[in-house]
């Protein structure tokens, strides 16, 4: 974490304080739910908390690891596309998930059916970019942090914030 992001923490929480909301909850309404299921579950690991069903209607809660809410201008947004699309391809949602290791889960998640939009890049922020479109209409980035000792500019999160 960076000195900026441990800096805005401190400044928006007080110690011992917690924060008012516990879980960041993304509800994806896919046609085909059997396809998406097995994609974000089976292929891209995403273990199962839970699973409701309703009159001919079902639904699945996925985990997904710790969850950030990140909030971007449209100016920004086009950067973040620009470094790791090379073009503006995203809409008003993108969604980013942190991986061991973006150009193996790439290849999996095409092998899955993803559309790969572009191959992992390394952005100014030192992390490796993939961008996916995915079951369920979601674009995906999956992003692998690089480290300190790499190179790259930036203090920002894997994901261009």
């Amino acid at each position: 974490m960076s000195e900026r992001q441990r800096r805005s923490e401190r400044q928006h929480l007080s110690e011992g304080e917690v924060p008012a909301v516990r879980e960041l909850r993304l509800v994806v309404t896919a046609a085909d739910y059997d396809a998406a299921l097995h994609f974000y579950r089976d292929v891209l690991g995403l273990p199962e908390r839970a699973a409701f069903s309703s009159d001919g209607g079902r639904v699945s809660i996925l985990e997904a690891g710790r969850a950030t809410l990140e909030i971007t201008d449209p100016r920004h947004a086009e950067f973040i596309d620009e470094v790791e699309v090379g073009r503006r391809v995203a809409g008003q949602i993108r969604v980013a998930f942190q991986v061991d290791d973006s150009t193996e889960a790439t290849a999996r998640l095409a092998a899955a059916g993803a559309e790969v939009l572009a191959e992992p890049t390394r952005t100014p922020w030192n992390s490796l970019n993939a961008r996916l479109e995915a079951p369920g209409a979601l674009q995906l980035t999956l992003f692998t942090e690089l480290g300190d000792g790499e190179g790259g500019e930036g203090d920002g999160g894997g994901d261009g914030s």
